[in-house]
């Protein structure tokens, strides 16, 4: 949880050139945000860091509303690739599901990153 808010206090920060922020709310009430910036190194990759929303709103389309919203902005500025990391373990099953019905796919893993038996799962999108 200390990632994410510290990444939204960067993307807040005046003329911040690395981190986008975008929020979906409900008659005024925060429900949900993504925040995603430029890959170092790269022509237009982009990462998307961190997705969130509410639990009482899951399912109920918000992340797929800021997913678009990103990518829409992405392809406003003409980004190329849109990159996720995330977990293989069970408990990201649902995550995963979530990046693959936005069609996100697999392009990499990386054996025991996180720890024994904790993969870590690059999935991609051209835009």
């Amino acid at each position: 949880m200390g990632v994410a808010i510290e990444l939204v206090d960067l993307a807040l920060q005046p003329n911040n050139p690395d981190y986008k922020i975008l929020v979906a709310d409900r008659d005024g009430t925060l429900v949900g945000y993504v925040c995603y910036g430029p890959t170092p190194m790269t022509e237009g990759t982009h990462d998307l860091y961190w997705i969130a929303s509410d639990p009482a709103v899951r399912g109920q389309g918000v992340g797929a509303s800021l997913i678009s919203g990103m990518e829409a902005d992405l392809r406003r500025i003409q980004a190329r690739i849109i990159r996720v990391e995330t977990s293989a373990t069970e408990a990201y099953g649902p995550t995963r599901g979530f990046y693959a019905s936005m069609k996100y796919t697999e392009e990499a893993r990386i054996r025991d990153f996180y720890k024994a038996g904790d993969d870590l799962i690059i999935l991609t999108k051209r835009v």
